[in-house]
Formats: structure tokens, C-alpha cells, sequence
């Protein structure tokens, strides 16, 4: 189980199955940063201040702020897929595979098409 903060432009419903994999997700309208024009590198701060890694779609500016500032509860930079089960999967495993996120960049991809079942 992983302490996440989901990005504003994180789909809830990843979220949600993000949470019956038993992870513990906060969301940034959860969190009262929401519609309010809070930049990425306040989101990364205040995941920091809550010990929680960032999941988002805004992958080029988080792979940006990661090399800015390594010093963070991890940062998981996703592509956007239809299947949002699936894709929760995909970081489920993604988590689980390392032994800590901390100061982590995780990059979730979708399957090569041919690499669907």
C-alpha cells in the first residue's frame, strides 16, 4: 500500500481503483488545491509536506521538477489509457516493485499493442 497525492489531472476513476488496491490516495480537490491555479511545484510540495508521492499525467513537468529536486515521497508519471483498470494495475505493480518511492521517478506506460491480451 502507497500514500499517493493524484495531480488535478489525474482521472478520478484511476483513483478509485487505485483505493480498492487498498492504496491510500488523496486528490489535490481532496486536498483544496484544486481550481485554483496551484502550480506543479506546489503540488510536489505539499505531497512532500504529507509524506505522499505524486501521481499524474503531466508527465513532462514532473520529470522536470524530479530533476530540479530528487528529494521528494516519489513521483509517478503515467500515459493515459481508456482501460483506467488496467492502468491502475499497472502502477499497483509498478508500487510493489520497488522497496520505496522515495526520491523515485516511476514511469507508467501503456502496452505496446501487441502486448495486449
Amino acid at each position: 500500500m502507497a500514500l499517493l497525492f493524484a495531480d488535478e489531472d489525474f482521472p478520478y476513476p484511476v483513483v478509485q481503483h487505485l483505493r480498492d488496491l487498498g492504496h491510500d490516495v488523496v486528490t489535490t480537490r481532496e486536498a483544496g488545491l484544486a481550481g485554483v491555479g496551484t502550480e506543479d511545484p506546489a503540488i510536489l510540495a505539499a505531497a512532500v509536506k504529507l509524506g505522499r508521492a505524486v501521481v499524474t499525467m503531466n508527465r513532462r513537468h514532473y520529470i522536470a521538477l524530479h530533476g530540479q529536486s530528487p528529494v521528494h515521497a516519489g513521483i509517478i508519471v503515467c500515459k493515459y489509457d481508456d482501460n483506467v483498470a488496467a492502468l491502475a494495475r499497472r502502477i499497483d505493480s509498478a508500487i510493489a516493485a520497488e522497496l520505496d518511492l522515495n526520491g523515485r521517478l516511476l514511469r507508467i506506460n501503456r502496452p505496446h499493442p501487441t502486448q495486449v491480451p
